[in-house]
């Protein structure tokens, strides 16, 4: 090329090069976009479930096909034939798809449930949720890999949560058909039928003793009070079934029933429950119309097999116990029977937290004056929030009307205890009933101490030498209240915690406010009636010289005082020697010296016992037993417990 050509080349090439440059800058299909970490977690777990919106997954999906979440909205069943029957899409990414748009119509025609009422779901409804139940189930078990191939990818945890999400509402309408069944007398495990769904239902797993009252999500709810809740991740809806509870309370002023029963299971059962689609194919399950919806339960089975998988059963281990606390009434119950007004209880009740277990060792807790199983709401809570302590501990609990005196308390609550026993384990040979732990907060930790000692005949004695009984008189007496007054320790306890307990009593009961509640406490009438007789027969001669004091029956408020006899005899009574025994201990003050302190209403030297393994010492009110502190403290216990014997928590 001549120089001439080459110069007229440059003059024509540069501007022709330098706008091919501009140009192609000017149409970059690629730009860079910083990421917030917001949108970081928007993108990769943002879904319909928990945002309305599809998640990123199922948008790049529909994308590959040439359609937007926009589009979809508009016209869901075209959306998702096209998603189903187009090529391009890998069976995972199909199968996910289309259990996110089943749910996005499935909560499109699912009503707003009202607090505390069922949601009653039309037809049209279940059917979506049933479909999105199934291609979850497809997704999860018939895609090409296994749920513990892809443990760690977060479209599993999504579309798992779809899974359990609709077995809920599945188990929901289930429930109402069932229950519907049961209070008709027909056979309420006969398959229900609704649309063009067969669902077989299988229940045999729950302990059951009656038909449920309500069924309750336990995903639905939270609990003011509890400060945990304890759960294990999962495959199933998280579920609590509500029983009908044995009725305690009765008129303080009339006679009424007598025998109430001794003990009953917690009223509230978890549960989770599955659903089961029939095939063994891809193409089966896909075509199926037979379901079949499982309950499990979840304090016994921690793992099940779906389709050759072993995968964990998802659990609520908190809800149960947080709505029986919330739907028991025990705060009002309880101050009702204190102070003989309106409806009480008269007898002590044994409440099991679980159905019993002959493998998990008994904890018994024992509440204080006033007071009800609710004063353990946390401790129990933590307690069986732990798996180690769960796995080997069963938590038996008392309620009992407070105004009785201690040593008929101490009778009556030892009896109620060894009926249970003897129900369940009357040979004494199950693991549950050996080596158990007794924990007693305040008056509660006053009774188990008693529970737990040698009474000889310290106090019969005393009683005898007070009340001057000779004759006939020490006879009629005695035969009523030598049992009260003479008893051995219960065998086959190992260990006890007492927390905040006034063994010496307190000189708070004796003091004007004390004396203003003692007057208010009124025993039952089953109680005056029983014992007035005897009582009449111990009238104090009062001071010598003086007139005889009116005939009076002491309140648990009148053993409470320092200078009452009884609290005064019983205090130094032996204790059984194979117990371990720990003392939990509330000062109000931080900086007030240790021996003059108290936590309100007990003094330090009447909680303290010699002989303690540990002695802690909290900077709290009375109610230590809901402090964390003390909670951590008795989970210490327990686990120096658990290792003593030889089991593997706390390692």
């Amino acid at each position: 090329m001549t120089q001439g050509l080459q110069a007229r080349a440059r003059r024509w090439l540069v501007p022709l090069l330098a706008a091919a440059l501009l140009l192609s800058s000017g149409c970059a299909m690629v730009k860079i976009k910083q990421v917030t970490p917001a949108d970081y977690a928007m993108l990769k777990r943002d879904d319909i479930l928990n945002s309305g919106r599809l998640s990123a997954l199922s948008q790049e999906s529909l994308s590959v096909i040439g359609l937007t979440s926009a589009q979809c909205a508009k016209d869901l069943p075209a959306c998702r034939q096209t998603v189903a029957t187009i090529e391009g899409l890998q069976a995972e990414q199909r199968l996910s798809t289309l259990a996110e748009l089943w749910m996005q119509q499935a909560l499109a025609l699912t009503p707003k449930a009202k607090v505390g009422e069922a949601t009653l779901l039309p037809d049209a409804a279940l059917d979506a949720w049933l479909e999105t139940a199934r291609y979850s189930y497809a997704y999860l078990f018939f895609s090409g890999r296994t749920p513990a191939e892809r443990a760690l990818e977060d479209r599993l945890t999504q579309v798992r949560d779809y899974y359990n999400y609709a077995a809920e509402q599945t188990a929901s309408v289930v429930f109402q058909h069932t229950r519907a069944r049961a209070l008709e007398g027909a056979d309420y495990l006969s398959p229900v039928q609704v649309g063009r769904w067969t669902i077989r239902s299988d229940f045999e797993r729950l302990p059951l003793n009656g038909i449920p009252r309500q069924m309750v999500s336990a995903t639905a709810v939270s609990f003011a009070g509890l400060r945990s809740t304890y759960r294990r991740d999962g495959f199933g809806a998280e579920l609590v079934v509500v029983m009908e509870a044995p009725s305690l309370a009765l008129p303080v002023e009339g006679e009424g029933r007598d025998a109430s029963p001794v003990f009953s299971e917690m009223p509230a059962i978890n549960a989770t429950a599955l659903l089961r689609f029939g095939g063994s194919t891809l193409e089966e399950v896909l075509a199926t119309r037979d379901i079949r919806l499982e309950a499990w339960s979840p304090d016994a089975t921690t793992s099940i097999q779906l389709e050759g998988q072993q995968v964990p059963l998802a659990a609520n281990f908190t809800a149960a116990y947080g709505l029986w606390m919330a739907q028991s009434g025990f705060a009002t119950e309880s101050l009702r029977t204190l102070f003989g007004r309106g409806e009480g209880i008269r007898e002590p009740h044994i409440y099991l937290m679980q159905p019993y277990d002959p493998d998990r060792r008994i904890i018994f807790m024992l509440h204080g004056l006033a007071s009800s199983p609710e004063a353990w709401v946390n401790l129990a809570n933590e307690i069986m929030g732990d798996p180690e302590m769960r796995r080997h501990y069963q938590i038996w609990s008392v309620y009992y009307p407070t105004n009785a005196p201690i040593a008929l308390n101490r009778y009556t609550i030892s009896n109620a205890f060894n009926q249970t026993l003897d129900h369940f384990d009357p040979k004494r040979r199950a693991a549950a009933t050996h080596d158990m732990v007794f924990i007693g907060h305040s008056m509660g930790g006053v009774i188990a101490r008693l529970m737990l000692s040698e009474s000889g005949d310290t106090l019969w004695n005393g009683a005898v030498e007070r009340f001057n009984l000779r004759g006939e008189r020490l006879r009629r007496v005695e035969a009523r209240l030598g049992p009260l007054a003479r008893f051995s320790p219960q065998p086959d306890v190992g260990r006890a915690v007492f927390i905040a307990s006034p063994h010496r009593g307190t000189d708070i009961a004796g003091d004007r406010l004390g004396r203003l509640i003692g007057k208010l406490v009124r025993l039952p009438l089953t109680i005056l009636g029983k014992f007035e007789e005897v009582f009449l027969a111990m009238q104090d001669a009062g001071e010598p010289g003086g007139k005889p004091k009116a005939p009076r029956i002491g309140t648990s408020i009148d053993n409470l005082k320092a200078t009452d006899p009884f609290i005064r005899a019983s205090s130094a009574l032996p204790m059984a020697p194979q117990v371990k025994y720990h003392s939990i201990i509330a000062k109000r003050k931080a900086d007030m010296p240790l021996a003059d302190s108290d936590d309100g209403l007990v003094p330090y030297w009447s909680a303290h016992l010699d002989g303690v393994l540990s002695e802690k010492v909290i900077v709290s009110g009375h109610s230590v037993q809901e402090t964390p502190e003390a909670v951590l403290e008795v989970r210490r216990i327990l686990r120096q417990d658990l290792r003593e014997h030889g089991d593997d928590a706390g390692r």
